[in-house]
């Protein structure tokens, strides 16, 4: 459990250092140049790892059992998760839902850790998906303290929809059968 919270701590700082220490970030920026870059993808990478080793080697210790359907709404979802964070994609104009929301990769993934905690009753479950949603919030609220109003953009045309919902089932369907390879069903007992 101890590299499962140590991803998640550096994961937030290193996100959060632009907001929260923007003086240590600039040092970083002036001392190392373009390298601070590399420093803080290989920082992001490091965390990414400690939480997936972390979560993987953790003991199981149930704190709740959610109902069989909750698996049902966790991969609907899902499927939304997926919409959601694809509507930043398209530039200028944003699909349908990114005209709506402010930050739509952030929506996706409290979107993404919610479903997570609905269909998982287990502590680790709760740290790394309760820890990941509070970093969503926590960075939706930063962001929009340090911008401001938020003007929404253009649509983008029909075609772009459709592509965004194609992109978003196959990926559903790519991760779902990624899970199933690791011995973890979203389909319950499939």
């Amino acid at each position: 459990m101890t590299l499962l919270i140590l991803g998640l701590l550096i994961w937030t700082f290193v996100h959060w250092m632009k907001r929260l220490a923007p003086d240590l970030r600039q040092s970083m920026t002036d001392k190392m140049g373009d390298a601070s870059r590399g420093v803080i993808a290989a920082a992001l990478v490091l965390s990414i790892v400690l939480m997936v080793i972390g979560y993987r080697s953790a003991e199981f210790i149930p704190v709740w059992s959610p109902p069989s359907f909750f698996g049902h709404i966790n991969n609907l979802l899902m499927l939304l998760a997926f919409y959601t964070f694809g509507a930043s994609a398209a530039k200028p104009a944003k699909a349908w839902l990114g005209t709506k929301i402010r930050h739509p990769m952030l929506a996706a993934v409290k979107i993404w850790a919610f479903a997570h905690l609905l269909a998982n009753g287990d502590l680790a479950s709760i740290f790394l998906f309760g820890g990941m949603l509070t970093w969503a919030v926590g960075s939706m609220i930063l962001i929009n303290r340090a911008e401001g109003p938020w003007t929404p953009p253009e649509q983008a045309p029909a075609k772009k929809e459709i592509t965004l919902v194609v992109v978003s089932l196959v990926m559903f369907t790519v991760v779902a059968s990624i899970h199933v390879m690791l011995g973890v069903s979203p389909f319950g007992g499939v």
